[in-house]
Formats: structure tokens, C-alpha cells, sequence
């Protein structure tokens, strides 16, 4: 089953929706406001959110694309709204689907079971077989990484930690989407990534006061790339 947020001001239809989708087994959190709902993405894990636009803090149009800024969690847009152009606005602006209140609990079963299913399937393509940054050779599905030719011992989590930023070259990770995605946890502390890219240095031959791949830039996150001079 799936892990579901409801954002809705209204407390008749809030609690109505948490009925039906617990009935339905399935997890529910919920709040009544658009900065409610972008704390509950940024510290917890949903598979689709569904989402009022008539907040009183803030338009969920503009939730919406807050949202989207943070996170690829499937959005249901519920509204009273009928306007087909702004419809096609919410669809472009990354809402996954759109439900016109009044519904029924079966109309929002079924979107929902088809959300997911898209969702779920996107989530399931392979990963691409080899990744190569410089002289690094990572095989996420052999879970094997070489270096200039060499293979690297590496700790399960020194591999996800390396496989996650070599998948990003050249971009700047955040410590808390490192978290997020390597320890799966929505908070923690920072000595933990700190000593895993130490240990990730040492074997990679290099120190964080002379990187070669591994680059921390202080208070805003960690990003690897090939050394200068050698092509990717």
C-alpha cells in the first residue's frame, strides 16, 4: 500500500479522505496548509500526495510548483476548479492527475492505483550499467567500481555513496539529499557523510585538502567530477 499525503483546509473532506484511504491500508499524514505540506515532503517519504488548491496560506498552484522544486512525488491536484485551461496549466507545471470535487472514493481509488502504477513502473528502469567519470568505472548492477583500471574495496555504503555522486557529475549534492537517498534517513548528522567520504578519499587516493574527485563545499554540499586534465 501506499504512503499518502493529504493537503485540504477543509476538516469535513480532510477527514473523510483519511478514512477512506486508511480503510484502504494505506498510510496517511495530513495538514491544512502549503508550507505545512512542503515541511511534511522535505522530512518524510510519500508515494503521491493529493492536493487541495484553495489553501489559506497559499495557492496550491503555487504549492505546486514549490513542490515540484523539492521533490518528484506524484501530485493529485482535488478542487472544486473546473477551468479546463487551468487544468492544462496544473498538468504542465508537473501535477501527475486531476480530480473535480464532489468525487467518489472509488474515482480517487482508481487515480490513485493508476498514479502509483506509473509511478512504481518510471522507478523500475534499470540502471545504466556502467557509470564512467575520469578514470572511474562504477557498476551499480555488479556493485563493482575500479579506479584507473584497479578495483576498489568498497563498503556497502562507500559504494552508494560513490554510485549516488558519480550518477550526479559535476553537480553539487546537498548533504540532506545525500542522506535522503544513501541512509535514507529525512535527518542526521553531518559526521556521518563526513566520515564516509573520508574513508571514500583514502581509497580513492586523495585528501580532502587535495581532491582529486571528491570536492566539499563548505555549508552547501559535496560533488564529484574527473580531475582537471582528464577527460570523462
Amino acid at each position: 500500500m501506499a504512503s499518502v499525503l493529504v493537503v485540504e483546509d477543509d476538516q469535513f473532506v480532510r477527514s473523510a479522505l483519511i478514512r477512506h484511504l486508511t480503510e484502504a491500508s494505506h498510510t496517511v499524514r495530513s495538514v491544512g496548509t502549503a508550507l505545512e505540506a512542503l515541511r511534511e515532503v522535505a522530512h518524510f517519504r510519500f508515494d503521491v500526495v493529493i492536493l487541495d488548491l484553495g489553501l489559506p496560506d497559499l495557492d496550491g498552484a503555487e504549492a505546486l510548483k514549490m513542490l515540484r522544486g523539492i521533490t518528484d512525488v506524484p501530485v493529485i491536484i482535488a478542487t472544486a476548479r473546473d477551468d479546463e485551461a487551468e487544468i492544462v496549466r496544473l498538468l504542465n507545471d508537473g501535477a501527475d492527475d486531476y480530480l473535480t470535487k464532489p468525487f467518489s472514493v472509488e474515482h480517487l481509488s482508481a487515480r490513485m492505483a493508476a498514479v502509483l502504477r506509473r509511478s512504481r513502473a518510471a522507478g523500475e528502469a534499470p540502471p545504466p550499467r556502467v557509470i564512467q567519470v575520469g578514470g572511474l568505472s562504477i557498476d551499480p548492477l555488479r556493485r563493482q567500481a575500479e579506479l584507473d583500471g584497479d578495483r576498489l574495496d568498497l563498503t556497502r555504503r562507500e559504494f552508494d555513496l560513490l554510485a549516488f555522486l558519480a550518477g550526479r557529475p559535476g553537480v553539487v549534492v546537498p548533504r540532506k539529499e545525500l542522506l535522503a537517498e544513501v541512509w535514507q534517513q529525512s535527518y542526521g548528522d553531518d559526521q556521518t557523510i563526513d566520515v564516509h567520504l573520508s574513508w571514500l578519499r583514502r581509497k580513492l587516493g586523495e585528501t580532502a585538502a587535495r581532491p582529486r574527485y571528491l570536492h566539499t563545499l563548505r555549508g552547501v554540499g559535496v560533488k564529484l567530477e574527473p580531475p582537471n586534465g582528464h577527460r570523462p
